[in-house]
């Protein structure tokens, strides 16, 4: 199985994200209903194939990679001693 993110909507058509950095312009009627920006998908795909048809929506994977990002942020902050930046 591999995971794809939602990056944006343009009208009717998902810019859709891979973990591997590749897009794919997706139709928004191939995706699973309820898709949005930030929405992750979980799909197989066969060589370079992808059914788009057969994604499904992972709100588990969603909720582990905010968190993710919420640690990263948190952590970033603890070592910020505030104040002007000197360049």
């Amino acid at each position: 199985m591999t995971f794809y993110v939602i990056d944006r909507i343009e009208g009717k058509i998902a810019v859709v994200v891979g973990d591997d950095g590749r897009s794919f312009d997706v139709p928004n009627r191939q995706l699973p209903r309820g898709c949005w920006e930030g929405t992750v998908l979980r799909v197989e795909a066969r060589g370079e194939t992808i059914d788009w048809s057969r994604a499904e929506i992972d709100e588990a994977e969603r909720a582990r990679r905010l968190e993710q990002a919420r640690d990263a942020l948190r952590r970033l902050g603890e070592t910020d001693r505030g104040g002007d930046v000197k360049l």
